[in-house]
């Protein structure tokens, strides 16, 4: 019972609902989310954190970075995310995928590499 209060706790704010519907989209880094919510840092990934507790995403670290994704391993989840999905199709959400495109599209990951030791953000 306690795993299924946690789940539905995570599901009851709008942020991190914007969170897994921007994830839909496949996996993406703090910063692209960061960016796409016009929100500061510590804010997202207070509510990534939330959402991983709950086993709604996942991570994975790459150097220093954590991207994160969708976790469909689980049914109940698989489920709630799918629901989420769909019905999610609010203004938010538009203007929320256009600011990532327009933030993917001026990280151009190709021209700059960024090592693995380097202190930069990974958009570079």
């Amino acid at each position: 019972m306690n795993e299924l209060a946690t789940i539905f706790k995570a599901l009851s704010d709008e942020t991190r609902l914007r969170i897994i519907k921007l994830l839909e989209q496949g996996e993406l880094c703090v910063c692209d989310i960061t960016a796409a919510l016009d929100m500061v840092q510590p804010k997202v990934s207070f509510h990534l954190s939330a959402l991983r507790e709950a086993g709604l995403i996942k991570d994975r670290k790459q150097g220093k970075w954590i991207h994160y994704s969708l976790n469909d391993q689980d049914l109940l989840r698989r489920m709630l995310i799918l629901s989420i999905c769909e019905r999610l199709r609010d203004n938010q959400s538009l203007a929320d995928s256009k600011r990532l495109s327009v933030f993917l599209g001026k990280k151009d990951l190709g021209r700059k590499v960024v090592p693995l030791k380097s202190k930069s953000r990974c958009c570079g």
